[in-house]
């Protein structure tokens, strides 16, 4: 629908097309135009047409749209003003068992079994080095012991460690162009402090990361998202940061979270260039950079800059173990500076401990990533093998790195999926959580970060938790999406 702020009632039956009968025809109809919101056919603001005008179009009675309508006030799908009509919406809460606040974090989950497989966080364990690294870095503790133990920006060490692997990767770094935060997370909340104002305008792909959707929303930021699922289209990127007046654009280019791609070396030139006659900065979230399964992220975004415009931030988390809580960023020396100045009044500075327990790693980095390397392409494999097995109808693309698979269903079920997922046994996110606006019901994440039998297990639970789904009366009403 773009940018319409109205839909008549013509459209509208166009937009639904044939509808079955046979049961409460007010239900189907309802149903339908619940998923035209949900999987985005129909924006969001969007004003129905009148009750009388879509009775007339579908030729059925203004009682059976009356009916539906209401069926749609109630669950929050729409929303009405005496006199004024009824615009599109989404429910205040989150349409599955847990909020994207809380899509990731660890522990109990309301509703799940006791044995639940957990593929809602796409984070592994500690690799078979860890004890090792711990045993260096506590007997390195004591040199540090004597001071405050406050360092902003990161200790001297840690950033070194950093830096060298940026020039190692192509990229020629200082210690002084490198921040350690706590957690990567940190260190877009950062960023977002120090670069956005509100009512500025924030490029950033849809499907993404949703911890940066949040830290967006809360500095103020104009959210301009651009479909990615399928790719990236550095053309329509190019126009959008243009016609939006983007100030920032937040990517995923290394095997993107949650869809998998790689983008090319020359599509992150262009995206470079799109920035710099846009007058915008960019953040390239490498968190997955050195996940490279059938292929290798390559040079960083960074290494096509010459202009201080690409701050790269990075983690711990995915490659050595999300409990360090670590991450950092790659920018310019006064901006480094000024980050290491605005994260005082939060935290001070990072946990020493931790950051020499990174910086052991790094030492040894080679053989961590060797041994991830095994371990999640025989997860991934086995994830994939089983879903064309069981689930053929689903639409998926093999990711080359990374640790998440985007599966497309054949229905904007998504939600109602990974609830009789969790009845099954199974935690899973589905796509409305990656998206800005509630849309992408007809997809979910599934990290392949578990062992290849747990993964088929879960594939084995997820099959039956997708018959039930499907099985449903308003799931059997819902179109197929395209």
């Amino acid at each position: 629908m773009g940018d319409t702020r109205y839909v008549g009632g013509l459209q509208l039956a166009r937009l639904l097309g044939e509808l079955p009968a046979g049961r409460p025809f007010y239900t189907v109809l309802a149903g339908a135009v619940r998923t035209l919101i949900q999987d985005g056919r129909l924006s969001l603001g969007v004003r129905l047409p009148a009750e009388r005008d879509l009775a007339s179009a579908l030729s059925v009675s203004r009682t059976t749209v009356t009916s539906a309508y209401d069926a749609l006030r109630e669950d929050g799908y729409i929303s009405s003003r005496q006199g004024s009509g009824s615009w599109t919406t989404l429910p205040p809460v989150a349409m599955t068992h847990q909020s994207p606040a809380t899509a990731f974090t660890a522990g109990p989950v309301p509703g799940a079994q006791p044995d639940t497989i957990d593929l809602g966080c796409a984070a592994p364990g500690a690799p078979g080095i860890f004890p090792e690294a711990v045993e260096a870095a506590v007997r390195e503790l004591p040199r540090y012991s004597c001071g405050t133990g406050y360092e902003p920006a990161g200790l001297p060490v840690l950033r070194a460690a950093v830096a060298d692997r940026y020039t190692a990767r192509g990229v020629p770094t200082r210690p002084e162009e490198i921040v350690i935060t706590t957690g990567a997370q940190q260190a877009c909340d950062l960023l977002a402090r120090a670069l956005v104002g509100r009512g500025d305008a924030v490029m950033l792909e849809r499907p993404t990361y949703p911890n940066v959707l949040s830290s967006l929303r809360t500095h103020g930021a104009r959210l301009v998202p651009v479909g990615v699922a399928d790719g990236w289209d550095l053309d329509l990127i190019a126009a959008g940061m243009r016609q939006a007046a983007v100030r920032l654009g937040y990517f995923i280019p290394d095997f993107q979270n949650p869809a998998g791609h790689l983008m090319s070396q020359e599509d992150r030139a262009a995206l470079v260039e799109a920035a710099r006659a846009a007058q915008a900065q960019l953040i390239a979230d490498e968190t997955f950079a050195e996940l490279g399964l059938d292929a290798d992220a390559g040079l960083p975004v960074a290494a096509h800059d010459t202009g201080g415009r690409v701050i790269s931030i990075g983690s711990a988390s995915k490659l050595f173990w999300g409990g360090l809580r670590i991450g950092w960023i790659r920018t310019t020396i006064p901006l480094a500076r000024r980050l290491a100045s605005l994260r005082e009044p939060m935290d001070i500075a990072t946990p020493v401990l931790e950051q020499l327990i990174t910086a052991e790693l790094f030492r040894r980095i080679e053989e961590v990533r060797d041994e991830r390397k095994a371990g999640l392409t025989a997860s991934r494999d086995a994830l994939a093998e089983e879903l064309r097995a069981r689930l053929p109808e689903w639409r998926f693309t093999v990711p080359p790195g990374g640790m998440t698979l985007w599966a497309r269903l054949p229905t904007p079920t998504a939600s109602a999926f990974c609830e009789a997922a969790l009845r099954r046994g199974v935690r899973i996110v589905p796509g409305p959580v990656f998206g800005t606006d509630g849309v992408l019901e007809d997809a979910v994440r599934l990290p392949y970060v578990l062992r290849p039998a747990t993964m088929r297990e879960a594939v084995a639970r997820m099959a039956a938790a997708y018959a039930e789904a499907e099985s449903l009366p308003a799931a059997r009403s819902l179109p197929a999406c395209v």
